[in-house]
């Protein structure tokens, strides 16, 4: 019995939405058609992709392919000063509606939560270092009850989990803030999308670590690997999260520093069911989009089948008297 993961591809190879200078004259019917031919299973959405469940579902399945997930901005973390905690979840209930209902109509189990309130990450011009940060417990607190209820109601209408990505420029961020946010809200509410560049960049030097602690509540992987160098100068220079993106922080697995055997291993060993989603933002004029996908999934193919071999071969082995 194989591990039951599968490969999908997340558009950011082939377009960029926050940056539509990187590829933004590529149809999407090439990145399909680019992305099916190299194996993979499924695309998560991006601006370009059909706006309404029945649509996306013709257009995915004229490639043999499924939605993965969806990117969902949320604005939970920043409330109104009059407004209170519930019709700030309100507000977030309305307006996930739609977008909500076509990934339900497509199947998906998890929606990617990326918290925009206050986020830079879209901001050529403003550094990481200003990025936002909660002031005190009670606005972590307040925030985690917030997602928790919003978490809740996902699950209940849609049978979607909410799949929080930490991300560089956000509030959650650091592998200080993924601990809070996994503290503070609820194992069966709020589940964790673990990005591994994300990781690494935000602080975690070894990403397995964080992801050990937390490989519980992971529902969903975005898998990038990065240049450590690119990301010192980064660092040590101030640049903001998209000026990163442009001179090569991220790449796609199997081609920058990362372990991705541990990782894969771990997750296999906590009996992770979900989609390995290749996700690397990067300039395809200098990694050209076919070419980079396709190593991101050999890379990950060939991991899968050794670690889910492995895994299999342990058990026969632990069986035999």
């Amino acid at each position: 019995m194989s591990w039951k993961v599968r490969i999908g591809i997340n558009p950011l190879s082939w377009m960029n939405d926050d940056l539509p200078s990187l590829g933004g004259e590529t149809p999407l019917e090439t990145a399909l058609k680019e992305g099916a031919e190299i194996g993979y299973e499924g695309f998560e959405l991006g601006n370009k992709f059909p706006k309404t469940g029945p649509a996306l579902k013709e257009k995915l399945a004229e490639f043999g392919l499924v939605c993965v997930s969806g990117w969902y901005s949320g604005f939970l973390a920043e409330v109104e000063p009059r407004q209170s905690d519930e019709s700030a979840v309100a507000a977030e209930i309305d307006r996930c509606r739609e977008h909500l209902a076509k990934l339900q109509y497509n199947d998906v189990k998890v929606v990617v939560y990326g918290e925009c309130a206050g986020t830079i990450q879209g901001n050529i011009e403003s550094p990481l270092s200003k990025r936002p940060r909660f002031e005190s417990d009670d606005a972590w607190r307040r925030y985690a009850a917030r997602l928790n209820a919003f978490g809740e109601h996902l699950v209940e209408t849609y049978g979607i989990k909410l799949a929080y990505h930490h991300h560089m420029g956000a509030y959650v961020e650091s592998p200080q803030d993924v601990d809070r946010l996994m503290e503070l809200t609820d194992a069966d509410k709020v589940f964790l999308l673990f990005d591994t560049g994300h990781a690494y960049f935000g602080g975690a030097s070894d990403p397995a670590a964080l992801l050990k602690k937390h490989v519980a509540r992971v529902v969903h992987v975005h898998c990038k690997d990065v240049r450590p160098q690119v990301i010192a100068k980064a660092r040590n220079d101030s640049w903001s999260f998209l000026n990163g993106v442009i001179n090569g922080t991220f790449t796609v697995p199997g081609d920058g520093a990362l372990d991705y055997e541990t990782l894969l291993q771990m997750l296999r060993d906590a009996n992770y069911e979900g989609w390995l989603v290749v996700e690397a933002e990067q300039d395809p004029a200098v990694a050209p989009s076919y070419e980079y996908a396709k190593k991101g999934y050999e890379t990950l193919r060939t991991l899968v089948d050794r670690v889910g071999g492995r895994k299999i071969m342990n058990n026969d082995l632990a069986r035999k008297p």
